[in-house]
């Protein structure tokens, strides 16, 4: 530790409190009239005690803190070092012999100096504090959370001199009239209107922890209030030098999720150096995958979508943020077997990810079924034959909890991709195949989101189908995250239902992204539309007579199915040739019926 002229000085001080200390302990032993024999034996022995607390307190680190932050920690570390140094106290003068020492003194002198040295860095955080400027308080700012949360956020707070914490608004009931270093807990989630008129709060910040009930609670519920809704800082704005400032509200804080922990060696393993071929790579998720594989350091980066833009763009994306890596981008399509083939002969990939799909639900329902059974069936016929055609390692689908129990084309269409994908499975001992299903992802195009944001741009309304309908959402990273974690893991034919949370109502997301649009309903408001051909009220993950294992993530289980037998592949690709390039709507129904038993059009 560099010392400063604050550290000496507070050396100095302590020193001076660790004699005082010594002093009292006499005079105390004595009944406040210290023997003049026993003055000059508290003189005499004042060295050690001087050198015991000097040394115990310079060993324990207690210069390295700040008396203006003086907290619990801080104060535990202090009583450390006051106990070691009485314990080196003790040792020295029991070693010395002295005479007739009142050994009661050695008990009494470091409660004494605990004290005093508590009391000055207590008194000085107190003046310091006093001390900030009134010119310097910023706008008023409510902290909407428990007392515990608040806690934690107000001294990064109180440093920002841009905002001026007036009161808590808790969702705990039994905190409301408590005070918290000067604030008081003003009342409720139901009282927060009332609480910022009252105290002209220009704004809310939501200090309840990331990933808790009461963040997402506490969200809801600030909307209400008509106030611009700010959190705290994440932890990488921190890391990155950023403002400790509270932040904007984003898309990814109204889930309340804590971060995916990722098996970070075993990835690398997988993927650092080799050569992954990604389907659908300029969608939303594909992309996020190519930039978690790029992370990882993969050595040659196969991307494959339809869309000429899509390729383009992430090209241009991946070239500027990974130099070093070997990009290959083919405006290539899924349903044509022979051009898959042949890319990945030329790029024998270890990993393949099959992300290419059709995944919007009203538009496959009618006009498009047959390509909805093109793309998402053959192509993943395709994909999966050529991963174990070329010897890849492992082969993972993206699959949707619309292939749950499926009321719609799509989701069944998805659902009889997972069934190919098994059967492809049987045909491949020697390629890992799994499937992953999850619901929505938040923000990805084609998504309720991007909708909400446009409508809201046009002045509304904000369309939603049902005022009871509700879905499962997750960030983009993160579903990204989760496909690489189940590539890792498990058994052949596997398919993983990720753990999305609780489901969140889509009027209710319309309400806060017009707030956080700094709108109100009266001027964007919300209609309700009913419900689109297939569409459900809820989403499952798990199917009649499913149940699930756990794996060793957390947020990854194994769905477990009584269902015999596999599909007849061959039968599967005579069938969409059968079909036609127009099929009846019913005849191509009846047909993905047969295949999907459980699917059950409205």
């Amino acid at each position: 530790m560099r010392w400063s002229k604050n550290n000496l000085l507070a050396f100095v001080l302590d020193m001076v409190l660790v004699a005082l200390g010594w002093w009292l302990a006499f005079w105390l032993r004595f009944n406040l009239d210290t023997p003049d024999e026993f003055q000059l034996m508290m003189m005499d022995t004042l060295p050690w005690p001087l050198l015991g607390f000097g040394v115990s307190l310079l060993g324990w680190g207690v210069y390295r803190h700040i008396w203006r932050y003086t907290s619990v920690a801080e104060l535990t570390r202090l009583i450390y070092g006051v106990v070691f140094a009485a314990l080196l106290t003790a040792a020295a003068v029991l070693m010395l012999r002295v005479e007739s020492f009142p050994r009661s003194v050695l008990l009494l002198h470091p409660m004494l100096v605990l004290l005093l040295l508590g009391a000055a860095r207590t008194s000085a955080r107190l003046l310091l504090a006093s001390r900030v400027p009134a010119a310097s308080a910023g706008k008023p700012l409510l902290l909407v959370g428990s007392v515990q949360d608040a806690a934690a956020a107000l001294p990064a707070l109180r440093g920002a001199r841009l905002w001026s914490p007036v009161g808590i608004v808790s969702p705990v009931a039994t905190e409301r009239g408590r005070t918290l270093q000067g604030l008081s807990v003003l009342g409720g989630m139901t009282d927060l209107p009332r609480i910022a008129k009252h105290t002209n709060a220009a704004a809310a910040v939501v200090v309840s922890a990331v990933g808790s009930d009461a963040r997402r609670q506490a969200l809801m519920g600030a909307s209400e209030a008509g106030l611009p809704l700010l959190t705290m800082p994440r932890p990488d704005d921190w890391l990155r030098g950023e403002t400790g400032q509270p932040r904007q509200i984003e898309l990814e804080d109204l889930l309340g999720r804590t971060p995916v922990l990722l098996d970070e060696k075993g990835l690398s393993d997988l993927i650092t150096g080799q050569t992954v071929l990604v389907t659908g790579a300029g969608g939303s998720i594909g992309s996020e995958l190519c930039r978690q594989i790029a992370r990882f350091g993969v050595a040659r980066l196969v991307c494959v979508d339809v869309s000429e833009f899509a390729i383009y763009q992430l090209e241009q994306e991946l070239r500027a943020a990974h130099p070093q890596m070997q990009g290959l981008y083919y405006t290539a399509n899924v349903r044509e077997a022979d051009r898959l083939l042949a890319i990945a002969r030329l790029h024998p990939p270890t990993v393949v990810f099959h992300a290419a799909a059709y995944k919007h639900v009203p538009l496959m329902e009618s006009l498009n079924e047959i390509e909805a059974l093109r793309t998402n069936v053959l192509g993943t016929l395709h994909c999966a034959r050529v991963a174990g055609a070329v010897g890849a390692a492992r082969f993972v689908l993206i699959s949707t909890d619309k292939a749950v129990n499926p009321t719609n084309v799509m989701g069944a269409s998805k659902r009889l991709a997972e069934r190919v994908m098994q059967a492809v499975a049987a045909e491949h001992a020697g390629t890992r195949y799994v499937a992953v299903r999850f619901g929505n992802v938040l923000g990805s195009s084609g998504s309720v989101v991007p909708l909400f944001t446009a409508q809201i741009a046009r002045g509304g309304p904000l369309t939603v189908t049902h005022p009871d309908i509700v879905r499962y959402f997750m960030t983009i990273p993160e579903a990204a995250q989760l496909v690489l974690q189940a590539g890792l893991l498990g058994q052949s034919g596997q398919i993983f239902v990720l753990d999305m949370g609780e489901p969140v109502k889509i009027v209710e997301l319309a309400r806060i992204l017009i707030r956080l649009s700094g709108k109100t309903e009266q001027e964007v408001p919300v209609v309700f539309t009913g419900l689109r051909p297939g569409e459900k009220l809820f989403e499952e993950l798990l199917a009649n007579g499913e149940t699930t294992e756990p794996t060793p993530h957390p947020k990854l289980h194994v769905a477990k199915t009584n269902e015999a037998g596999g599909v007849d592949l061959g039968a599967v690709s005579q069938s969409m040739v059968d079909l036609g390039a127009e099929p009846s709507a019913s005849s191509l129904r009846a047909w993905l019926h047969s295949q999907v038993p459980e699917y059950a059009p409205r």
